[in-house]
């Protein structure tokens, strides 16, 4: 779009109530060097409807949509059976959910757009709320303008995706309150465990860029520790440089004797925050590390201004044997409450490609975790070398 810049749009998108960092300019740009490319959509409301603005400037509070749309082409190598996909991650975002004439036409636009630009299909994902708490508790309390949206997509064509890229639920901590009420909230084991760390000598270190290579190698060896599969350490390296020198994230690292031991880092916009990355090593577990750095976290957001912190991803069936129960369970001692999104939706353009692309997907992400399981083994084993070489 003619006249658009990243403080102009970092701006725009921060304005939105749903606002999120994966619509940020910087995201945009990131998936641009990993074979993605960067759209960038803007609704003007002329006091009648909602029409795509083609250039800027643009009054401020005529803004109404906007959606950062990632396109990439796709092939069975050498070009083989290419197709185009599209993306919108945690979008479009809208002033006004409410309103449904607006998000009809949001909708239909991200329609026409797709299909003009060839796509097969396009995935959206906007961070709209189904509801609060675990399903049938007590403390489950749908959300009217979810389920309505939802309607809304089922009725148009859309339907709830198969390839959720990413965490439908998650964990909210609201910040608003004092400290003392948020170690309040919390539950009584992680409040121990916090002043644990304290008494055995964690302490926590704000980091920088040049940590970057630490922090993937404590990345690798959680991943390799518990069984979850990672990319190759140049899409970290570029993800956490790129966000840490916009001042959108830091790390923090817990050191117990001048030795890092664990680590986080925290992103920042819109006066939100999100826990997209956490590692560990083996060591000194004892002295609970991690519980001492999410209170860490959360005391930084809520310096930085932030009204809540997003420990993203909760599981999607709340049982024990679901992969994120653990998870789920440190999260949850944290004070923090469930939430529940629409989840990703995709329209399939191209019904018969759209089908073939969903079953050979499955397959190819299979092939992808064997593949990144004997990347992080190597990249790890590598940083390992490097790191006890330059030790020495």
């Amino acid at each position: 779009m003619e006249g658009l810049s990243a403080e102009t749009w970092n701006s725009i998108v921060a304005s939105f109530p749903a606002s999120h960092i994966l619509q940020s300019w910087e995201w945009g740009q990131i998936k641009s060097r990993f074979g993605w490319e960067a759209g960038y959509l803007l609704w003007q409301n002329n006091g009648k409807e909602l029409k795509l603005v083609q250039q800027l400037p643009l009054a401020r509070d005529a803004v109404a949509g906007a959606a950062l749309v990632l396109c990439r082409t796709l092939s069975l190598g050498r070009n083989l059976f290419p197709v185009k996909v599209m993306y919108v991650p945690k979008g479009p975002l809208l002033q006004d959910w409410d309103n449904d004439q607006w998000r009809r036409q949001v909708l239909m636009d991200l329609r026409t757009f797709a299909h003009d630009q060839g796509a097969i299909f396009i995935k959206i994902d906007p961070d709209i709320r189904m509801g609060t708490g675990i399903p049938d508790s007590d403390q489950d309390l749908p959300d009217s303008l979810g389920q309505s949206l939802v309607i809304d997509l089922t009725s148009s064509g859309w339907c709830f995706s198969p390839d959720q890229i990413q965490f439908r639920n998650t964990v909210m901590v609201n910040l608003e309150s004092p400290e003392a009420e948020l170690l309040q909230r919390m539950k009584q084991k992680t409040r121990y465990n916090i002043r644990l760390a304290e008494r055995k000598g964690v302490s926590i270190r704000i980091g920088s860029t040049s940590d970057i290579p630490l922090l993937y190698r404590m990345y690798a060896e959680t991943s390799q520790r518990d069984g979850f599969v990672i990319r190759e350490a140049a899409y970290y390296h570029t993800v956490w440089e790129t966000f840490i020198r916009a001042g959108f994230a830091e790390p923090l690292i817990a050191v117990v004797d001048d030795e890092p031991v664990a680590g986080l880092i925290i992103f920042y916009f819109a006066h939100k925050a999100w826990y997209f990355y956490g590692m560990s090593l083996p060591i000194h577990r004892d002295k609970m590390p991690n519980y001492l750095l999410q209170w860490e976290a959360l005391r930084r957001a809520k310096l930085a201004g932030c009204l809540e912190y997003d420990l993203w991803g909760a599981p999607d069936d709340f049982q024990p044997d679901d992969p994120l129960w653990g998870v789920y369970r440190f999260k949850e001692g944290l004070g923090g409450e469930v939430v529940r999104t629409v989840g990703a939706w995709d329209l399939p353009l191209r019904p018969r490609y759209y089908q073939l692309y969903s079953r050979i997907l499955p397959h190819l992400l299979d092939w992808m975790r064997y593949c990144g399981k004997k990347r992080t083994r190597r990249d790890a084993s590598v940083s390992n070398l490097i790191i006890q070489f330059v030790d020495k």
